[in-house]
């Protein structure tokens, strides 16, 4: 039985199957991404739900996992060398599982540095941009008067919509007719905004053909499916 003593968000968290990956997160768009990972390789793990309403990730046993205070996190009992290895930012963590697995990156090199650049779009664009969407059309910023935010924002969004747009013209998956982690790291994001923030409206989503297609696709996949609503919220 793997030994997690060295990680002190357990004693915060206990390990009830030590030898799963590890996994602290919330089901938003960018914790999903390592739950709909997760489910996609069938990689064995045990989900611990941490309360982002609660501010549970700015105690310290979390961040003794994730200095920054953010979910997703993970600890994998074997990790690199057979150790015990702890990992945090999803775009990080979805290349590690690509690479522990072998699945869902191109083994090709020209095709895996493809791959990597649309995650890091995501990472570097769309979740920033669409979070700040969110915020000023959903959240506390529809207080403000100013509405520059929300439009410069509101705008931005639209003109990463068109990216993909672009990018999914005569293409079943970002990466064409491979499914890859460049469509689990953006599948949450877009389904977020059209969906919880309600901007699709704002976004004129509706105009789009080829990302609302390539979305349900994405939302048809069982594992996705299971993704979207882990770690379940307790009782």
């Amino acid at each position: 039985m793997a030994d997690l003593s060295a990680f002190p968000i357990t004693t915060r968290w206990p390990a009830r199957q030590p030898d799963r990956i590890q996994l602290y997160s919330t089901p938003t768009p960018n914790g999903v991404k390592v739950s709909i990972m997760l489910e996609e390789t069938g990689l064995a793990y045990e989900p611990h739900f941490i309360d982002i309403g609660q501010n549970e990730t700015w105690g310290p046993e979390f961040l003794s996992l994730n200095p920054n205070g953010k979910i997703p996190a993970i600890v994998d009992p074997d990790g690199p060398g057979g150790k015990p290895f702890g990992l945090f930012e999803s775009g990080a963590i979805l290349l590690y599982l690509a690479e522990k697995t072998g699945r869902f990156l191109p083994s090709d090199p020209a095709q895996r540095y493809e791959t990597i650049q649309w995650v890091f779009f995501q990472m570097a664009a769309v979740g920033p941009m669409f979070g700040q969407l969110g915020f000023f059309h959903k959240f506390a910023g529809r207080e403000i008067e100013d509405k520059r935010p929300l439009e410069r924002y509101r705008n931005e969004s639209k003109r990463l919509l068109g990216v993909l747009e672009t990018r999914l013209a005569g293409r079943e998956w970002i990466m064409g007719g491979e499914y890859t982690i460049a469509d689990i790291s953006l599948l949450g994001w877009v389904r977020n905004l059209v969906g919880f923030y309600g901007a699709g409206e704002l976004v004129e989503f509706d105009s789009l053909k080829n990302v609302p297609a390539w979305l349900e696709r994405g939302l048809a996949r069982p594992a996705v499916q299971r993704g979207l609503t882990i770690p379940a919220r307790p009782a």
